[in-house]
């Protein structure tokens, strides 16, 4: 009996993996802007004191869901000074009333800015069924960019992959 070489036809294959996790953020933090309001009742400079003392460094390398836990009436320059002040620390932030918001939003103004140049003419698989992050709107921004420009979009894995193009 002779053994035969195995082929890994997937390897060989043009296809070109778009997996949404690698555009994942390094970090993703969340700040309650309640927790930054003493007594219920925000005022401008004991808000302004608060975020000046406030240790913004647990914060570093990620991009933070800013949102409320409570009803609490804001002002809208509220959330809008604090996302300035941790911008201005190189701090992203989206404002968020819930997790699949946030990971709705954040992907949105990801893959807005990428270059999709290199997929021109490829057959591109949209990987599927991975990071629970990763909302389903993700999926729906994500075609909306590579079927213009692709050869063939499919959904899934190389083995099972459902054709979209």
């Amino acid at each position: 009996m002779s053994e035969k070489e195995i082929i890994n036809k997937v390897a060989q294959s043009p296809l070109i993996t778009f997996n949404l996790e690698d555009y994942l953020p390094p970090r993703a933090a969340e700040l309650d802007l309640c927790t930054l309001v003493e007594g219920g009742l925000l005022r401008e400079e004991a808000f302004r004191n608060t975020l000046k003392a406030h240790d913004f460094s647990t914060y570093e390398n990620a991009v933070v869901r800013l949102y409320l836990s409570e009803d609490l009436i804001l002002p809208a320059w509220a959330p809008i000074l604090l996302s300035s002040r941790l911008a201005d620390l190189g701090i992203a932030s989206i404002w968020a009333p819930n997790s699949e918001t946030f990971w709705s939003q954040y992907f949105r103004e990801v893959l807005g800015k990428l270059d999709y140049s290199t997929f021109t003419g490829k057959p591109i698989i949209l990987k599927g069924c991975g990071d629970k992050r990763i909302p389903r709107d993700a999926y729906v921004q994500a075609i909306q960019h590579l079927k213009p420009i692709a050869k063939k979009v499919s959904y899934g894995e190389a083995c099972s992959a459902v054709p979209l193009k």
